[in-house]
């Protein structure tokens, strides 16, 4: 019998760390074990009161993220996946991942979350050179990435995504191509890669942001990759992970074939998700909106007597508008593009009779490109993709 349900993604943050890397502006920090365990309590109090209103849909995914949820106590994770699978309808195939620092994974944890359904690693490595590594805040060496890679094949799993970050401070081209040889020899199912961006509020920002520059070795700051050096980093990791039997099916996404991460896709395609936990955003019942991100105010709701009406803020109604430019943008990300097709099917309307002149205009500046019923980038096109993709934003 087909199911007939809506498909759900859930994301759930898990906003603790052993220390905050230099370039994070993630809602992540350090805490007692004590905090963790009082979290983790009230986190389970949001998912039940969550379940309700998730009638008519079944998880297709669930993405554990962070901070760094490896951190957790084994039994602490293996609490929040069977809370999930008790309180909502998680389809018997779901996606299950959950991200990981090298050095949290012991094998105990690893067999627990294989026990209770996590079939997805995500681990961060972001370098195989200690020296980048060390730059950058990580707190973890490629030796210990090894081991916990290692220990993850030892436990059972196949589906195993690396992240890496490129024109890092103290980088070179050669050190880089070296970090993607080392990662494809262990033969992950995927590897994300992406660029290091100099966020606001970070350390990262007093020393490279908005004027401060490249500041030089004088002052025990390594200087970042120049420009060139940065576009030839993102042509040889295309080239060298094809080589390899990645395709790229997303800007920064690699995968095997049939590892591609279903989650992400979800994103990308308009897959309603709801996220749970400190400063989680959702995407769900035609609106947008995003939870406490204060841990104390989080920690004091009462779910039982109040519900969720307490913990969402920035509650922001989609409209039909916005939906079009999401899907635009969003799907463009993908290397398979957008589908007129799919777009007259949601919309009830031809995509060039809302953006005809920016696709002519995007085509004949040879930034899209056509290929049956699909709009998709071209390779110049990805390599100034925010550009091509402000151009869907329409105006009132």
């Amino acid at each position: 019998m087909m199911n007939k349900k809506k498909p759900l993604e859930l994301y759930v943050h898990i906003p603790f760390c052993a220390r905050k890397c230099l370039y994070c502006d993630f809602l992540s920090f350090r805490a007692l074990a004590s905090v963790h365990q009082e979290y983790i309590d009230q986190l389970l109090g949001e998912i039940q009161a969550a379940s309700l209103t998730s009638e008519g849909y079944q998880v297709a995914t669930i993405f554990i993220g962070g901070g760094t949820p490896s951190i957790l106590e084994a039994g602490m994770m293996r609490a929040v996946v069977e809370t999930i699978r008790l309180y909502f309808d998680v389809a018997p195939d779901a996606e299950i991942t959950i991200e990981a620092n090298p050095g949290t994974l012991t094998p105990q944890k690893l067999d627990v979350y294989r026990g209770c359904g996590i079939n997805r690693l995500s681990i961060g490595l972001q370098s195989a050179d200690n020296r980048e590594l060390k730059a950058l805040g990580r707190i973890h060496s490629f030796e210990e990435f090894l081991k916990s890679f290692e220990r993850a094949r030892q436990a059972g799993f196949w589906s195993i995504s690396v992240d890496l970050m490129s024109a890092l401070p103290g980088q070179t081209l050669e050190s880089w191509k070296n970090t993607l040889k080392k990662v494809a020899m262990l033969k992950p199912e995927h590897i994300s890669a992406y660029s290091l961006m100099i966020e606001e509020n970070t350390p990262f920002w007093d020393y490279y942001g908005d004027g401060a520059g490249c500041a030089e070795a004088e002052n025990g700051i390594l200087p970042l990759p120049d420009e060139e050096t940065e576009r030839k980093m993102y042509k040889v990791t295309k080239s060298f992970l094809e080589a390899q039997g990645y395709r790229r099916y997303e800007i920064s996404n690699y995968a095997k074939p049939g590892f591609e991460c279903r989650h992400n896709m979800g994103y990308w395609t308009g897959t309603e998700y709801l996220g749970l936990g400190l400063g989680a955003s959702s995407c769900f019942h035609g609106a947008r909106f995003s939870n406490e991100t204060d841990l104390k105010a989080y920690l004091e709701l009462d779910f039982l007597s109040d519900g969720l009406i307490k913990l969402y803020q920035n509650v922001e109604e989609q409209t039909r508008q916005s939906k079009m430019e999401e899907f635009m943008f969003l799907g463009l990300r993908m290397t398979q593009g957008v589908s007129d097709i799919d777009f007259a099917a949601r919309f009830g309307i031809k995509i060039r009779s809302i953006y005809g002149p920016q696709i002519d205009k995007l085509i004949e500046n040879g930034l899209l490109k056509e290929e049956g019923s699909r709009i998709v980038l071209t390779d110049w096109g990805i390599d100034i993709s925010n550009y091509v993709l402000s151009e869907f934003l329409l105006t009132v």
